[in-house]
């Protein structure tokens, strides 16, 4: 039992910092790039993800013996449009101001790489639970990329942070940080950062040799 609450601890914790969607794995980068001017904007895309990415995640592990092969992509494809609809009509209705602000980017988290990897990778190999706690993390971690990166770019771009303003940064904002290229200057800061942090390298060779992800895709041996 101890065991087992182990393994679904790890599976939440790892998608935080370990194998951080944005940060680590670099996946999500047109959201994380096109939505973070604010803060708000960061956790509202990061929270809508959580929420198809759980859904999806647990009714791939529940169909997956029953999704035939040779159709699971188009199956994927479905049951994960099917949530991002369902989250587009919560948020136009109940918070319709960030439903404005993430605009065609919260339709396009059907095409996310990080839902369809994790279904393909995951869900679709591995119990309700496990895949549920597996988007718990990730959706976690892709939602603190965001806040991190759209808090670093409001508060140094506009001189504000939730709302607030921010004195002396407000009356001399660097707008630089909210226009694109400020995306790629801070995005690149940061994962620098992270990788210092934890002292993570650069694989040394091309392949699934040097891929984080190789010994659970089980292709380790067949690729060089």
């Amino acid at each position: 039992m101890a065991d087992n609450k182990n393994s679904l601890t790890k599976e939440i914790t790892k998608g935080i910092i370990k194998e951080n969607p944005t940060l680590v794995m670099l996946l999500g980068m047109c959201p994380t790039l096109a939505v973070t001017t604010q803060a708000m904007n960061g956790i509202g895309m990061g929270l809508a993800t959580t929420f198809v990415l759980l859904g999806s995640n647990i009714v791939i592990s529940a169909l997956r013996k029953v999704i035939p092969d040779k159709v699971r992509i188009p199956a994927f494809i479905v049951i994960i449009a099917s949530f991002v609809t369902l989250i587009g009509f919560l948020l136009e209705g109940f918070v319709p101001s960030l439903y404005d602000s993430l605009g065609i980017y919260l339709t396009l988290i059907t095409v996310n790489c990080i839902i369809f990897g994790r279904a393909e990778m995951f869900a679709s190999k591995n119990g309700v639970v496990a895949s549920a706690c597996d988007a718990i993390g990730m959706g976690i971690g892709f939602t603190l990329a965001l806040f991190l990166m759209g808090s670093v770019r409001e508060i140094i771009g506009s001189g504000k942070w939730m709302g607030f303003t921010i004195p002396v940064l407000s009356d001399n904002p660097m707008l630089l940080f909210i226009m694109p290229a400020g995306g790629f200057f801070t995005l690149g800061i940061i994962i620098a950062l992270v990788n210092k942090l934890f002292n993570k390298k650069p694989p040394q060779e091309l392949g699934c040799s040097g891929c984080p992800n190789a010994d659970k895709c089980g292709k380790a041996g067949d690729c060089k």
